[in-house]
């Protein structure tokens, strides 16, 4: 009885989860007829390169030489999948399968390329999706609901994979990794009201950390703004306390470099250095 209860509340929660995905994302067509739904497809998926040319360097004649695709993309795809079970996901020709429920695609050709997700072997999800190069394609699965498209965007410089889940809180506004909390950056109007109140009520270190950090459960910062927060400590002992906390509360975390310019010793700035590059 208790095994089933705990099932339902699951359900439930998965369930109350993708109606909230509705609200922020753009729910695309299943494609998949009916019949292609209702039988197995793990020959396909076994064999997915058989029907594919191979090479074989040691059968190689003397007129032929190796040359390199140039019809390879850069578009990209992240798809998340939060519930429990083991999916395989064919975008173009990748496939990936995993039961962590994260699908990264990369190097993919632009232009319309379809998407197909399996379940235990079952086909339960086909549609096509509009790639564009240089861009990322953000979206979310729900068998109960369907896939969801929640954002697309330019890919700007390196991410880390610490960050996994920022890339879908941003579009639902929350990049706290806790779905309870709103997690909003703060506009720059706010920023200064909120800097302001912190100089008039705190004047000592540990006032100020205490202040800033009972902010963080709500609330993102930029690293302009971190940087700000940090240069307003008075020893460079709190002020890498302070920048080391904040690292996870920074919605563009490829720009942390720009808090090192708070510390007034060298030292201080390898030290954060060394502590993100082992996130």
């Amino acid at each position: 009885m208790k095994k089933i209860f705990i099932s339902l509340m699951f359900a439930v929660t998965v369930n109350t989860f993708a109606q909230e995905a509705g609200k922020t994302g753009e729910l695309l067509r299943n494609e998949a007829s009916k019949t292609e739904m209702q039988s197995p497809d793990n020959s396909r998926l076994k064999n997915k390169t058989s029907d594919r040319n191979t090479f074989d360097p040691r059968n190689k004649s003397k007129n032929s030489t190796y040359q390199w695709n140039k019809n390879y993309g850069y578009a990209e795809v992240f798809l998340r999948i939060p519930e429990q079970g083991f999916f395989t996901v064919e975008i173009g020709d990748q496939m990936m399968a995993n039961g962590s429920g994260k699908y990264r695609f990369f190097d993919l050709q632009s232009g319309r390329m379809p998407i197909s997700i399996y379940e235990n072997g079952f086909l339960i999800y086909r549609t096509t999706l509009m790639l564009r190069n240089n861009n990322r394609m953000v979206l979310d699965f729900f068998t109960n609901e369907g896939l969801y498209l929640l954002d697309s965007y330019p890919v700007q410089g390196q991410y880390g994979f610490s960050d996994w889940n920022d890339i879908w809180n941003n579009p639902y506004g929350n990049s706290s990794g806790n779905w309870n909390n709103s997690g909003n950056v703060m506009d720059d109007r706010t920023f200064s009201q909120f800097f302001e109140m912190l100089q008039k009520k705190e004047s000592f270190d540990d006032g100020k950390i205490k202040f800033i950090n009972q902010q963080m459960r709500t609330s993102m910062f930029t690293a302009v703004q971190i940087r700000d927060l940090v240069k307003s400590m008075s020893f460079d002992k709190n002020k890498l306390a302070l920048a080391k906390s904040m690292y996870h509360n920074c919605v563009d975390k490829n720009k942390y470099f720009v808090v090192s310019d708070a510390f007034d010793f060298e030292n201080s700035r390898r030290e954060l250095m060394d502590y993100i590059s082992r996130l």
